[in-house]
């Protein structure tokens, strides 16, 4: 059995890559380290955007765990251009997961990317892993393993957020475990 804990980033200053934490999320950080202080983690892999590796930092140098950087877990770019509609554009790829707009990636473009990733951390000896990632990456690749999952809990993903992912053999289960 694998436990992966799916974290969504920080509350940031900004959607850019480099874009830092805010002062509160400088203290969700710290928050998000006490919270998984009694985990047995034992891997931790973040998008290299600023935001995510800043959340995740002060649990992984308390633990002494070094942050691995991976690109499959950037977020996902809606569109090349800027969008005035870019909210309905969003909830039309959640619906059509092939919907892709101009300089954009499609939902199932995405969804395959973080995908890609996780198959090899189930194919690794590590247990327990944090993935540290964005909302929307990270409720699409939770559609991909739960359907129901949709536009309207990701609406209600918070900042930081934490998501317990178990994988038996053949079976996936996501609980949110972040209040």
């Amino acid at each position: 059995m694998k436990t992966i804990y799916l974290v969504r980033h920080c509350q940031a200053a900004g959607q850019e890559p480099e874009a830092l934490l805010t002062e509160k999320g400088e203290v969700q950080a710290q928050e998000l380290a006490t919270f998984f202080a009694g985990f047995p983690i034992d891997r931790i892999i973040s998008s290299p955007y600023h935001r995510a590796i800043a959340t995740i930092r002060p649990f992984a140098q308390e633990r002494g765990i070094v942050v691995e950087e991976d690109t499959r877990l950037v977020e996902r770019v809606l569109s090349g251009v800027p969008r005035g509609d870019w909210f309905e554009r969003l909830r039309d790829t959640f619906d059509d997961l092939a919907l892709e707009f101009e300089g954009g990636e499609s939902s199932l473009t995405a969804i395959n990317r973080a995908n890609s990733l996780l198959t090899e951390i189930l194919a690794d000896e590590h247990n327990n892993i944090v993935l540290v990632s964005h909302g929307c990456l990270l409720a699409l690749l939770m559609k991909s393993i739960d359907d129901r999952f949709g536009f309207h809990d990701w609406e209600k993903l918070s900042n930081p957020d934490v998501f317990k992912l178990t994988c038996h053999l053949e079976t996936r289960e996501i609980v949110r475990i972040w209040s």
